[in-house]
């Protein structure tokens, strides 16, 4: 070879040389001794919460926090119908029947809504409830308790105790009107809706669904629509003032009208509807009469028709109305009056006795064959 060809093989074996040197991924796959290299792991990404726009008064930041702090106490609740698909099949299917809100009222899985959302389940084996929570888990629930007096139920979940956030308690008492509010619901099922507005009234009397009177009802005037049904209302500090149960609407829509269950009612109903599934209250120891007889014969008050043997109005000698032989009907004693308190039908006479405690005296007036009589009855528990 001569020197120009020795040269020139020089200079193209430094080239590549030196190109293979620029790839350091080309040397790495025709060397086999080279092991692989692990790839390392990526990190998950942390998500920041979306920060706050600039400028916003301090009311509107309380409202923003109390509603990222309560919401995911707030729950969704669903009915669903069994129905058979047709009568030559035996086939299945289940169909929406309906939604509702609730709270969580401890870890153990119980949940508070309005009887009303449930009353379907109550009444009839073929509807079942779910509950979906905030992070949208879905659990079968069932009703373990409820009150259509007072519109209140109480449902069990099995969710595990990390996933219930239970709502902040408050009380009824201390309200005033002008007061703020705050509802959270799934109005026409749109989830974790918040309204805003002011107490409008005290003390207002509405009609439950089992037809007695639920008094010191809050009125207020945040958007309460279908779908808000028993759901919360908070106070200004995220506590519970209320369980929102009504509207007042002539045409259907809402109308600025809107009913919430005292949170004082609904402290003293949750504990006896989860340890007893019903609630205890003082009573009588009466059976009454339907008030329309009463009515038809012009008179007021609340007709005993039965006395429960042992109770304290059979110690007190209360009359029950009895026949005679001859099939007429002898009035038994119309209750008129619980210590100064005047009763003009059975309605008032269980809204007085559910201001008493079990265990109280109470000076109770009857007519009897005409005359006043009145006579102390001791209050016994309901059975």
């Amino acid at each position: 070879m001569n020197p120009l060809q020795s040269s020139w093989s020089q200079t193209l074996l430094s080239s590549a040389l030196l190109a293979w040197a620029a790839h350091p991924a080309l040397l790495q796959a025709q060397s086999p001794a080279s092991p692989a290299t692990p790839r390392a792991e990526a990190e998950p990404t942390k998500v920041s919460p979306p920060s706050l726009p600039t400028g916003l008064s301090s009311d509107e930041l309380n409202t923003i926090s109390i509603f990222e702090t309560s919401s995911p106490s707030v729950v969704h609740i669903q009915s669903t119908a069994t129905v058979r698909r047709d009568m030559f099949s035996m086939n299945v299917t289940r169909i929406p029947a309906g939604s509702g809100t609730g709270f969580v009222w401890d870890q153990k899985g119980h949940v508070v809504t309005n009887f009303h959302v449930v009353q379907q389940q109550v009444e009839d084996d073929r509807f079942s409830l779910e509950v979906i929570l905030n992070d949208q888990s879905s659990w079968p629930a069932e009703v373990i308790g409820h009150e259509p007096d007072k519109d209140v139920a109480v449902l069990k979940i099995k969710a595990p105790a990390e996933k219930l956030r239970p709502l902040k308690l408050g009380t009824s008492t201390d309200l005033r009107v002008g007061q703020r509010v705050l509802a959270i619901g799934n109005p026409f099922g749109l989830d974790q809706t918040l309204t805003t507005g002011v107490i409008s009234g005290l003390g207002r009397e509405i009609e439950s669904v089992s037809g007695r009177t639920i008094q010191g009802v809050i009125q207020t005037d945040a958007a309460i629509n279908p779908g808000n049904s028993g759901g919360p209302l908070l106070d200004s500090s995220g506590r519970l003032i209320g369980v929102n149960t009504a509207i007042y609407s002539p045409s259907g829509a809402y109308a600025g009208v809107g009913f919430a269950v005292p949170a004082d009612e609904v402290n003293r109903v949750v504990p006896q509807l989860i340890e007893f599934g019903r609630v205890i209250r003082p009573v009588l120891g009466v059976t009454l009469a339907d008030d329309a007889i009463l009515r038809r014969i012009g008179g007021e008050g609340a007709l005993v028709i039965n006395v429960q043997p042992g109770s304290g109005a059979e110690k007190a000698g209360l009359q029950s109305t009895t026949r005679d032989i001859r099939g007429r009907v002898n009035l038994g004693d119309i209750i008129i009056r619980v210590d100064n308190k005047e009763i003009a039908d059975s309605n008032d006479l269980f809204t007085t006795l559910d201001r008493k405690a079990i265990g109280d005296t109470v000076k109770v007036t009857v007519i009897r064959r005409g005359k006043e009589v009145t006579v102390p009855i001791t209050l016994s528990a309901s059975k």
